[in-house]
C-alpha cells in the first residue's frame, strides 16, 4: 500500500546500489524525501577534551555526500541536507511535507536507538531495516540471544551450515518524486530554506577547503610532507568517500591478483595495496558488505580461490561478527567494564593520553603511528592494535577515551568494531583469555625491522622542504588544533597511487 510522502532518513547507508532500506521506502511511497541529517552533537566536545568528529571523517563525509546527491539526481531526486538532531529536524520535516512515515536503515547501537525512540515519541511512524550484515540474522543456525562467545565458534557454525548472503540488490533506475515542500514547520532549524524550497546550507568541509583549515594557524603546525606513501589518500579521487569511488576501488582491486596475497600483506603497515582499503567505505555505507563479497566471489571464480581471497571472506565475517554482538549484548557493550562484570573501573591518565594522541610518548614506533594517524585519518589494523594496547596496558588509560580518539580521526570508523575491538583489547569483551597486550618493540621489530615506517612518520621539522623552498602546495584536513597541534598533509606535487 503506497503512502502518500514517505521520508527516507540516509544513516550509515549512503549508497543507491544494494539498499534494501531504500527500495522498500520507494515500494511505499507515491513521493520520496531523501534526506540526510548533519547532527550538531558530531562536532560537539566530548568528555575527553576533543570534537567528536574531527576534519577527516568530515571531508570523506562530505564527498560521500556529494557523490549521494549526484546518484539521486540521476534518478529524478536530490538529497535534502538539514542541519540539526534527527529528533529535532524530522519531525518538523514531516510535518512540512506531510509525511506519515520515516524509513531507515536500523543500527544497533545506543545513540542510534535512542534517536529513534525519540522520533518516535514525537508521533512519527518508523520503520528501521537492518541491512549492514552480510547474513540475516534470521537465517543464522541460531537466535541472536545465543551467539558463539568467541569468533571461532561463530565462523565455524556459519561456514558449517553453508550460508551465503542473498545476492545485492541493484539501484533502482528512478526514484519517486519529491513531496512540494509548501507547508511551513512550526520548529527545527530548516524551516527557513523549507519556506524557500531549498536545501538547508551546510557547511562544506571538502579537501583543502578554506574552512577546513581555518583557524589552523601556522604557528602551532607540525608539517608532513607525504605522498604516494600515504596508505588511504582520501583527498584523492580515486579515495574519495561515496559510492562511486567505492565501486572503482573494488572493481581495481580484484582486476589484479592482491586478493591472492591479501592474508600475506594484511599486517603491513604503509601503502595502499598491503589491505583492501574496503573498510572507510563499508563504514560510510557507500560500499554494502554483500557488493563487497559478491565481487570476491566473482574474483574466485575468474582466478580461484586462495588463502588470500579466504581471509577477505574471514575478515568480512568478523565485521558481521561485531553487529550481531550488538543484537545480542546492546547496551552492556558501552559500559565501563564491558561484558566483564569482574573488572574493575578503568584507570586515566590524562597527561599521558594527553601525549598518546600528539605522538609525544617517548616510544617512537607508537608515535608514528599517533601521528599517521592525526595527519591522515588512517592507521593499519596491526598499529591499531599496538597503539590501543600500549594506551591501556602501558600508560594506565581509559579504553574509552581511547575508542573516542579513534572514532574522532579514523575515516573507516564504524561503531560496531571500534567498540568491539578496543573491548577485546581492554579485556572486557567476548574473549576469555582476557585483554591483549602486545610488546611494542617486539612488534616494531617484526613489522618495521628496518626503521621505515618510523622514519616515515619521525617527528617533522616545522617546515617542510616545499615550504622552504618557497612552495605553495596544498595542505589537507589537519587535526583539530582545540587540543594538539597541527599536523598538516602536504602531498608532493608528484604523488601518485601505487
Amino acid at each position: 500500500m503506497l503512502s502518500d510522502v514517505v521520508i527516507f532518513w540516509f544513516r550509515n547507508d549512503l549508497r543507491v546500489g544494494d539498499n534494501l532500506a531504500l527500495v522498500e521506502a520507494c515500494a511505499s511511497a507515491g513521493r520520496l524525501l531523501p534526506v540526510y541529517c548533519h547532527d550538531p552533537s558530531a562536532d560537539a566536545p566530548t568528555r575527553w577534551g576533543f570534537v567528536r568528529r574531527g576534519p577527516h571523517r568530515r571531508a570523506f563525509l562530505e564527498a560521500a555526500l556529494g557523490d549521494l546527491d549526484a546518484a539521486l539526481r540521476a534518478r529524478g531526486s536530490a538529497l535534502l541536507q538539514l542541519n540539526g538532531a534527527p529528533r529535532a529536524v524530522l519531525p518538523a520535516l514531516a510535518e512540512a511535507v506531510g509525511a506519515a512515515v520515516v524509513v531507515c536503515e536500523a543500527i544497533a547501537a545506543p545513540e542510534e536507538e535512542d534517536e529513534l525512540a525519540a522520533l518516535r515519541a514525537a508521533g512519527l511512524k518508523v520503520k528501521a531495516i537492518w541491512q549492514s550484515t552480510l547474513l540475516d540474522p534470521a537465517a543464522l543456525p541460531f537466535a541472536a540471544a545465543r551467539l558463539p562467545k568467541v569468533f571461532t565458534a561463530f565462523r565455524q557454525a556459519v561456514e558449517s551450515a553453508g550460508l551465503q548472503p542473498p545476492a545485492p540488490l541493484p539501484a533502482p533506475r528512478t526514484l519517486p518524486p519529491w513531496p512540494p515542500l509548501d507547508r511551513r514547520p512550526r520548529r527545527s532549524d530548516a524551516s527557513r530554506d523549507l519556506r524557500a524550497g531549498r536545501s538547508p546550507g551546510v557547511e562544506r568541509a571538502e579537501p583543502g577547503n578554506r574552512d577546513l583549515r581555518r583557524s589552523y594557524g601556522a604557528a602551532d603546525a607540525l608539517t608532513v610532507e607525504i605522498g604516494e606513501q600515504a596508505s588511504f589518500p582520501w583527498w584523492q579521487p580515486a579515495f574519495a568517500g561515496g559510492e562511486r569511488a567505492a565501486l572503482a576501488h573494488l572493481a581495481r582491486y580484484f582486476a589484479g591478483d592482491r586478493p591472492r596475497h591479501y592474508k600475506a600483506t594484511r599486517n603491513g603497515l604503509s601503502g595502499v595495496d598491503f589491505s583492501s582499503k574496503f573498510s572507510p567505505w563499508l563504514a560510510q555505507g557507500a560500499l554494502s558488505a554483500r557488493v563487497a563479497l559478491a565481487a570476491l566471489r566473482r574474483h574466485e571464480i575468474e582466478q580461484g580461490p586462495s588463502d588470500g581471497s579466504y581471509w577477505l571472506w574471514f575478515e568480512l565475517l568478523w565485521r558481521d561478527y561485531f553487529r550481531l554482538l550488538h543484537l545480542q549484548q546492546g547496551r552492556r557493550l558501552y559500559r565501563a567494564r564491558g561484558l566483564n562484570e569482574g573488572a574493575a573501573q578503568p584507570a586515566h591518565d590524562a597527561v599521558a593520553f594527553a601525549a598518546w594522541r600528539v605522538g609525544g610518548t617517548g616510544h617512537p614506533f607508537i608515535d608514528a603511528g599517533m601521528r599517521e594517524l592525526a595527519a591522515t585519518g588512517w592507521l593499519s589494523n596491526r598499529m591499531r592494535q599496538i597503539v590501543a594496547s600500549y594506551l591501556i596496558h602501558d600508560l594506565g588509560c581509559d579504553w574509552r577515551a581511547g575508542a573516542a580518539w579513534f572514532e574522532a580521526q579514523l575515516v573507516d570508523y564504524d561503531v560496531y568494531s571500534n567498540q568491539g575491538n578496543w573491548l577485546y583489547i581492554a579485556g572486557r569483551g567476548t574473549d576469555p583469555r582476557g585483554g591483549r597486550r602486545f610488546d611494542p618493540d617486539r612488534q616494531a621489530a617484526m613489522y618495521d625491522a628496518d626503521g621505515a615506517y618510523r622514519a616515515l612518520w619521525a617527528e617533522p621539522e616545522p617546515r617542510t622542504r616545499a615550504s622552504a623552498a618557497g612552495g605553495s602546495a596544498p595542505s589537507r584536513a589537519p587535526a583539530d588544533t582545540t587540543t594538539m597541534p597541527t599536523m598538516v598533509v602536504v602531498p608532493r606535487a608528484s604523488s601518485r597511487i601505487r
